[in-house]
């Protein structure tokens, strides 16, 4: 493919993504397997420049009028991003072949023009209404955390799975098949891998056999803090993809009660897999809208961990296409969502028991808010401090984000029940 070429593949599949609720890399690899023409280093190209326009759709937007189509913030990449002057944008939208067809006079104008003095949240990358909520949380610090979330790719992290292997020794097998992994600098079942180029992870041995997991250090963290240990009851309450449900059930080390549950059926059908390739089992259960399928768990678990539906808004480094679909009346509806779920949760907690509540959000309103409105309803369940590795003191609730921790962004608090 020619480079002309190769931009008019990203405007397109930036307009197919804008469209549609699949994630960046799903639409990548549909237009891929769609376009066997395109070798391997123009895949590659093109993933590069969509991502990058992602990242700082915000600011393309801003330097385009307002246009947030494809092709117009394709253009401003050019611009902004790779700097090249109009004459080299204009060779690129010759019209010819399967290149893009040529600038309008208000497509000249926007990119000569420059940018211009930007408002806060277009130079942070953040969506707008988004960005009180992180000067609340945040202070002055706020731009360093925006730019953390929004700017770099994310690293691969990796759990050992330490019933069938040790960390050094996972360390050495994944250097023989020629990468270079670092210790987690938190969890001390982790290994870090570049973004870049990316591994396949799926296709290493280690992964096949169940030796390692692909886990954030932020989501190895929060399961640690929860507390599961071998001969507990221990409810797994929003299982989701289930990474967290594996990472419980080694704490647990073969002994006691897991209990994965969730309200849709194939994210408890893709489970199965995963425990069976890391050696660990659970059970797994159906529930209701309103939590109904596990009553007979009432007033009986030891531990119940809560990793409530959010924004995802804690991924967006590694998501950033869903920063741009998120609206106020989602996390206004999500956060309706997580006080109602804590309050199913509950009533599975035995007296001495724990609750654990988790997102990976950065959003004040998914966590301290939630947190605030179960903490008023139920005086019952005593807020519980722990000390994470990267904290000096001892807290009920704690935070974690790019720029602090390194990791995703997550946020953790847990309680006991005291009657």
């Amino acid at each position: 493919m020619t480079p002309a070429a190769r931009l008019a593949a990203a405007a397109s599949i930036l307009d197919s993504i804008a469209q549609g609720r699949q994630p960046a890399e799903a639409v990548l690899k549909a237009w891929g397997s769609q376009n066997r023409y395109a070798g391997s280093k123009d895949r590659r190209a093109i993933a590069d420049r969509v991502y990058k326009v992602l990242r700082a759709r915000g600011r393309l937007s801003w330097i385009m009028g307002g246009r947030e189509d494809g092709r117009a913030l394709v253009i401003g990449s050019l611009s902004a991003l790779d700097g090249l002057p109009l004459d080299e944008i204009e060779a690129l939208h010759s019209g010819d072949g399967y290149g893009p067809r040529p600038l309008s006079k208000q497509e000249r104008s926007r990119i000569t023009s420059g940018e211009g003095e930007l408002p806060g949240w277009v130079a942070a990358g953040l969506p707008e209404f988004v960005v009180e909520d992180f000067k609340t949380t945040y202070g002055d610090a706020w731009t360093e955390q925006a730019r953390a979330l929004m700017e770099p790719r994310a690293p691969i992290d990796l759990r050992v799975n330490t019933d069938r292997a040790e960390v050094a020794s996972v360390e050495a097998e994944l250097r023989e098949a020629g990468l270079s992994p670092e210790p987690t600098p938190w969890s001390p079942i982790g290994l870090r891998l570049a973004s870049e180029p990316p591994p396949n992870v799926q296709a290493l041995d280690a992964f096949k056999a169940g030796r390692i997991e692909i886990q954030d250090e932020g989501s190895q963290i929060v399961c640690a803090l929860a507390g599961a240990a071998p001969g507990l009851t221990v409810v797994d309450y929003c299982a989701g993809g289930g990474g967290k449900t594996l990472g419980l059930a080694s704490a647990m080390q073969g002994q006691g009660r897991l209990v994965a549950s969730d309200v849709v059926a194939r994210r408890l059908d893709n489970i199965r897999p995963r425990l069976e390739r890391a050696g660990v089992a659970a059970e797994l259960v159906l529930i209701g809208q309103n939590g109904g399928g596990l009553e007979a768990l009432n007033g009986e678990a030891d531990l119940v961990f809560v990793d409530a539906p959010c924004s995802g808004s804690g991924t967006w480094r590694r998501r950033p296409e869903d920063a741009w679909r998120l609206t106020p009346e989602e996390v206004a509806r999500l956060h309706a969502l997580q006080v109602r779920i804590l309050d199913q949760a509950a009533k599975l907690v035995k007296p001495g028991g724990r609750l654990a509540y988790v997102t990976c959000s950065m959003l004040s309103a998914e966590n301290e808010a939630s947190a605030d409105a179960f903490e008023a309803a139920h005086p019952e369940l005593r807020p519980v401090s722990t000390t994470p590795p990267f904290a000096a003191q001892a807290a009920a609730r704690h935070r974690m984000s790019p720029a602090t921790t390194g990791t995703d962004g997550f946020f953790f608090a847990l309680y006991e029940r005291t009657t």
